[in-house]
């Protein structure tokens, strides 16, 4: 009866196993060069024009120039200096105080207006194109535009207002007014972009589910809160966090609007680093200063991000 053998490989073989796992190996070696190579220009670019300039700030933050005359180091003398600064906390306040007007009002506004475009039957793409038009009106000419508005004597808002028996209101000269008509203008200026955003959004809700609640009877108000909030929470936490950010950093309206005035209610973070950069000639204060904002921003968007993990899943 004859014996079957199992034949051994002869010396010195490879596995085919080895082999194709080799293969395996090197083909995903191969594949992931080639990636690299078409982000290095990318990456390049990144580190030049973001990473080298962080990295540069918080060296020059840390020296005394004029940005001719050879740097001299002086360590931490620059943030002494800025927090002996008596106009910090009031730039501080101001900033925060605008960035909470500009969530109250700026927030629910473009969604308002998105909920409201989106049930237009008629005139739809007219209502879009009027939303969007202020923002591609240049900043500055936007700000220089509400700053006639808001004239005491002939500005259109007052205007407006004493036909319903009104004002006049004193909106740039008060330091009670300022700041609210910063907001206002600002709202009016950017608003056009997060509507449309919205309505984006909202083109992707399903149908069956509106349809449902009025078959349910539910008032316009009730789907709003039901069906339309839950179903645009992950654009509107993105959006919330892109606003705070934006508003953390505020500069055209303060700048050109009031130039911080009346009686500094209305100086800005940003506002006080332009004043040291270009009016005192102290750039290493104000790069400590935009490294204290820099970081304050990464540990608002990381604790922000922290906290609403989730969320917009849910």
């Amino acid at each position: 009866m004859p014996v079957l053998t199992t034949a051994s490989p002869p010396a010195g073989a490879v596995p085919a196993e080895a082999t194709g796992g080799r293969a395996g190996r090197s083909d995903r070696n191969r594949r992931a060069l080639a990636g690299l190579v078409f982000l290095l220009p990318g990456l390049l670019c990144f580190a030049f024009f973001a990473w080298w300039p962080i990295g540069r700030s918080v060296v020059l933050s840390l020296q005394q120039t004029n940005l001719v005359d050879p740097p001299v180091w002086v360590g931490l003398h620059n943030f002494e200096v800025l927090f002996a600064d008596p106009l910090l906390p009031t730039a501080l306040l101001n900033t925060l105080w605008f960035t909470v007007l500009s969530l109250l009002i700026g927030l629910p506004a473009p969604l308002v207006l998105a909920v409201l475009i989106s049930e237009l039957r008629r005139f739809g793409a007219l209502a879009r194109v009027l939303v969007y038009l202020p923002v591609i009106v240049p900043p500055v000419v936007s700000v220089l535009l509400w700053k006639l508005f808001y004239d005491p004597d002939s500005g259109l808002v007052n205007g407006v207002l004493g036909l319903v028996g009104l004002g006049p209101y004193p909106w740039l000269q008060s330091s009670d007014w300022a700041m609210p008509s910063l907001v206002i203008e600002a709202t009016w200026a950017g608003a056009g972009g997060a509507v449309l955003i919205y309505l984006a959004a909202l083109a992707g809700v399903p149908r069956e589910l509106y349809e449902a609640a009025e078959t349910d009877g539910a008032s316009v108000a009730r789907r709003v809160v039901h069906i339309t909030l839950p179903q645009l929470r992950g654009v509107i936490l993105v959006l919330l966090l892109l606003q705070i950010i934006g508003c953390l950093q505020v500069f055209t309206e303060p700048y050109v609007m009031t130039d911080g005035g009346p009686e500094n209610a209305t100086v800005t973070v940003l506002l006080m680093i332009y004043r040291y950069a270009f009016l005192f000639g102290d750039y290493g204060t104000a790069t400590a200063l935009s490294v204290l904002l820099a970081c304050v921003l990464a540990g608002v968007s990381a604790i922000y991000l922290r906290l609403t993990r989730g969320w917009g899943s849910r």
